[in-house]
């Protein structure tokens, strides 16, 4: 049951809507806009949702019992609106629902509130008229009724939009004295606080014609000079306002440039005439009827004869040290024949000194580099040219090596250092540097020392590497093992630990097959037959070259690592290759064999 508050709160809404639109409709002029269509109207779907209760059928008058109406599923709307202005339009309203033997008819009129944009149109209207509520056993009733609500609107074409959803509030009133006494007010005169929903499509006509894009195009000043600027601009007209337009520029004097409504016009180097500047404007959001052009003339005048002097410069030498001193001329004359004189001399870098046509540049203190050096010709009526030239600094000549550090390098061809299989082993951390790798240690310490006084910030950088056998985390130890052992050996004798850093790489960066192949072919220290006899062996020896501790010599920014190179010819590679103990327990177990082979039999 409304109280009486809702009533009047639901009436006060509904005389607001409508003198809201009452206002907007004749406080806005009654004229057509150019996106408005005159007529529009809507046919679709509609789905009724009554909302209240009417007495039941063939119930007694005296004690009636509440029905409440059924939802109608069935249904279909139509409205036919005028448009006032671009926002403001007047509304006749229609609709039907059944279902269940039961129906309601809805007719109403009132005002409209479109907002029209680029991709949906939106609305809102207030509606009041006649509402006929038909339930089964019950003589139909007609009743006052209001609408309020709105929707969405998504445009197909400009003369048709798809409703996406309208969805109303619907209130009627209704009168079933000859059902209900009036102690039954709510019964008696029943109020239906309804919902309806709707979709289908807005078809629209009428309005003002579609008025064709324009443009007009100026020139200021519309005479000049060659060599004087001009500023060309363009004003469209009957575009969308809300659309951003496009401007091409194009002229058949000067050099155009412009991509807004103003362009420059550029006139250095015309020839004198009479020329038409175009601009061409575009809606690229319109598919048709969206583009306008114009075209505006201009004058360009010759200039009276007057010819700047010229001016052209040198330096000698072009390229100097740093701290010696060049030259510069600079010669200048004037096509008309009148008095020229060079003056403002300049320089990039440096110290320039000039009277008339010679200067002079001191290069002291300056960075190897380019340097430029101009000067200005001035004429007797004020007309000026720059000239400049360019001249190459360079630093002095190093000073010539000291024959001592060269020889120190050329001895300190570094080595890789090589360790038997499993060295060394976590017990003995200093063990597996065989003799010839120690003979090699030897003497890359003392060289090292003797190059550490002419290059105290030099170090050496030892790196580990293992073989492929074995785990990551086993391998990555004995690396490290190796490294230290090399460390180590290094500091006794003699090396500064400061001056070495250690890295060890495990298993990771193993030299390839072919990357041992290669060395084994570069090695000049072996025969044909021993390099064929290594290739035989190379799974063996790639196993080898690689338990290994690379040397790396960094001096500043300068690096050499150490040739990675396996020593065939020391007198113990066969312990770093792991064949002689093979071959030692080989001969051993022969002599065995032989041995138990000759022994006297034991008598039985």
């Amino acid at each position: 049951m409304l109280r009486a508050s809702e009533w009047r709160t639901r009436t006060a809404t509904i005389s607001f809507l409508t003198m809201l639109a009452v206002i907007l409709i004749s406080g806005t002029a009654l004229a057509q806009s150019d996106n408005n269509p005159k007529w529009d109207l809507f046919a679709g779907y509609q789905y009724f949702h009554p909302g209240g209760n009417v007495p039941a059928a063939f119930g007694n008058p005296n004690s009636p019992t509440p029905f409440k109406v059924p939802d109608m599923t069935k249904g279909f709307g139509m409205a036919l609106t005028y448009n006032f202005t671009q926002l403001v339009g007047g509304e006749v309203d229609l609709g039907q629902n059944w279902g269940y033997n039961n129906y309601t008819t809805t007719v109403s009129v009132g005002p409209r509130l479109m907002w029209r944009t680029e991709g949906a149109n939106y609305f809102v209207h207030g509606l009041i008229g006649l509402n006929r509520l038909g339930v089964s056993g019950l003589n139909s009733s007609d009743g006052f009724g209001a609408i309020a609500g709105g929707g969405m609107d998504l445009p197909i074409r400009k003369w048709v939009s798809f409703r996406l959803f309208e969805a109303d509030y619907v209130w009627s009133r209704h009168n079933y004295s000859a059902y209900a006494v009036p102690y039954f007010s709510t019964l008696y005169h029943p109020n239906l606080s309804g919902v309806r929903l709707r979709s289908g499509f807005d078809f629209s006509w009428g309005g003002a014609p579609e008025v064709t894009p324009a443009a007009s195009c100026s020139v200021q000043p519309t005479e000049v000079m060659v060599g004087e600027p001009l500023t060309a601009t363009v004003n469209a007209s009957n575009f969308n306002p809300k659309h951003t337009l496009k401007y091409a520029w194009t002229g058949n004097g000067g050099q155009v440039s412009g991509s807004n409504t103003t362009a420059r016009i550029d006139t250095t180097n015309a020839t004198p005439g009479s020329y038409t500047v175009s601009a061409h404007v575009t809606d690229p959001k319109e598919k048709k009827n969206n583009e306008a052009s114009c075209t505006a003339n201009y004058t360009i005048k010759p200039l009276p004869p007057k010819n700047p002097p010229t001016i052209s410069c040198s330096a000698n030498p072009s390229t100097v040290q740093a701290g010696q001193t060049a030259t510069i001329t600079c010669n200048a004359s004037s096509p008309d024949s009148v008095a020229v004189n060079v003056s403002n001399w300049t320089s990039s870098a440096g110290s320039i000194n000039g009277s008339g046509e010679t200067a002079s540049l001191n290069t002291t203190g300056m960075q190897p580099g380019t340097v430029t050096v101009g000067a200005t010709a001035t004429d007797s009526r004020g007309l000026t040219a720059q000239g400049s030239t360019q001249l190459t600094i360079e630093n002095p000549p190093p000073p010539p090596p000291n024959p001592e550090i060269v020889a120190l390098e050329q001895r300190l061809a570094l080595h890789s250092v090589y360790f038997p299989t499993n060295q060394p082993p976590v017990s003995k951390p200093d063990a597996g540097l065989v003799a010839s790798q120690q003979k090699t240690l030897l003497t890359m310490a003392t060289d090292f020392g003797a190059y550490l006084k002419s290059k105290p910030d030099a170090q050496l950088i030892l790196q580990g590497h293992a073989d492929m056998r074995g785990s990551s985390a086993f391998n990555q130890a004995l690396s490290q093992r190796r490294v230290a052992s090399v460390k180590n050996f290094l500091v006794k004798n003699g090396v500064p630990e400061t001056a070495i850093q250690t890295e060890a790489f495990g298993k990771d960066h193993n030299l390839t097959r072919q990357e041992v192949e290669d060395s084994i072919d570069r090695n000049p220290e072996l025969t044909q037959e021993e390099r064929a006899r290594a290739l035989r062996n190379i799974a063996v020896l790639q196993l080898a070259s690689n338990r290994r501790v690379d040397i790396v010599l960094k001096t500043g920014e300068k690096s050499e690592r150490s040739v990675r190179q396996y020593p065939f010819n020391a007198a113990d590679s066969l312990t770093l290759i792991g064949g002689r103990e093979s071959e030692r327990k080989a001969a051993a177990a022969k002599r065995a064999a032989a041995a138990r082979k000759h022994a006297p039999k034991k008598k039985q």
